[in-house]
């Protein structure tokens, strides 16, 4: 296929901004991968931005702000805080800059869909990881769920206890933000299979730490329970927690049809027919941020297809802040589509 930018040469000059989780996994990828070559790193402390940069041998930088105006990158990958992608995001492609952001793109469906245009504007790539549509349990989902004929219900929990709830981003409100914005697989899991929402209603809470933490912004735990009527007629409900008040972890996800049901227990599949049950071959939850990445890479050099669209991340981005408000405001939200 004929590449789509005319400005990508291999190796494709990285530079990272973050040092945790994600971000560690993107740069063991980058380090055994030709086309690309990790050039800085930009994170939250010096001293665990310079370890960070040592172990992988980039070139530690004081700030993100620095990082995106580099003229020796080519491509901005965004793994830290929920709350700064949208900023980071913005200045890397007014720089000239192709932008690689996991989810959420922004916690602001408004800021998402203008950074869609401001990317379009540029002629740069703007990708959101979504490495859940690339997973066992999703790709066993969509490739079972004709088995069930007309869907019309499912059921997706996820809770994690914590104990104690660590003293990170991931737990204070203005970094992480809404819980179904910034755990937007939640939904986007959904919105893939089932398409448009036509009303969202949930409800939500936040179990403070105590003082000084709580001061900061710091939670202990927190709980959204999301109700979703999809226009083909769907109904889901989503729950979502995490921290101290939860005992017993749990990850199902579930879709009842007119002839089956589909049912998702961790990396456990089964279609259920009355009596009859079969299992379901569930594929492997390694590797994805490589496979992300690879096909980033693919994209960039060759112009083959991405497995999602930014347009689509900000749609669910949508769905999400719908569910926000309907917390907030304890009314049933109607979705313009």
């Amino acid at each position: 296929m004929t590449p789509l930018y005319t400005d990508v040469r291999l190796p494709v000059r990285v530079g990272l901004v973050g040092t945790g989780y994600a971000a560690k996994l993107r740069a063991q990828t980058l380090q055994g991968e030709a086309r690309a070559h990790l050039v800085a790193v930009a994170g939250h402390t010096p001293e665990t931005t310079e370890a960070f940069s040592q172990t992988y041998g980039a070139q530690a930088v004081i700030s993100w702000r620095q990082l995106v105006e580099r003229e020796d990158l080519d491509l901005v990958i965004i793994s830290n805080i929920s709350r700064d992608h949208d900023l980071i995001a913005r200045a890397a492609l007014s720089a000239g800059k192709h932008v690689v952001v996991e989810y959420p793109i922004s916690l602001d469906p408004v800021e998402a869909e203008k950074l869609i245009a401001l990317a379009a504007q540029q002629n740069k790539l703007l990708h959101v990881e979504h490495i859940e549509l690339l997973g066992g349990v999703h790709q066993a989902l969509v490739e079972s769920l004709p088995a069930v004929g007309q869907a019309f219900y499912a059921r997706y929990v996820t809770i994690s206890p914590q104990q104690p709830a660590p003293r990170k981003w991931t737990y204070q409100r203005d970094l992480f933000g809404f819980p179904l914005s910034s755990a937007l697989s939640r939904l986007h899991r959904l919105t893939d299979l089932f398409g448009q929402v036509a009303t969202v209603s949930c409800q939500s809470r936040f179990w403070d730490a105590p003082p000084p933490a709580s001061e900061a912004g710091f939670f202990t735990a927190c709980l959204c329970a999301a109700s979703l009527r999809f226009t083909n007629g769907v109904v889901a409900e989503v729950v979502y927690g995490k921290g101290e008040t939860f005992w017993q972890a749990e990850r199902t996800l579930e879709v009842h049809g007119d002839q089956g049901t589909l049912i998702f227990n961790g990396q456990e599949g089964r279609l259920v027919r009355g009596e009859e049950t079969t299992p379901i071959e569930v594929g492997s939850r390694r590797g994805l941020f490589a496979k992300d990445t690879a096909m980033v890479l693919d994209h960039l050099s060759e112009g083959t297809p991405l497995y999602v669209t930014p347009a689509a991340s900000a749609y669910t981005l949508k769905v999400a802040d719908a569910a926000r408000r309907s917390a907030e405001t304890g009314q049933t939200i109607t979705l313009s589509n």
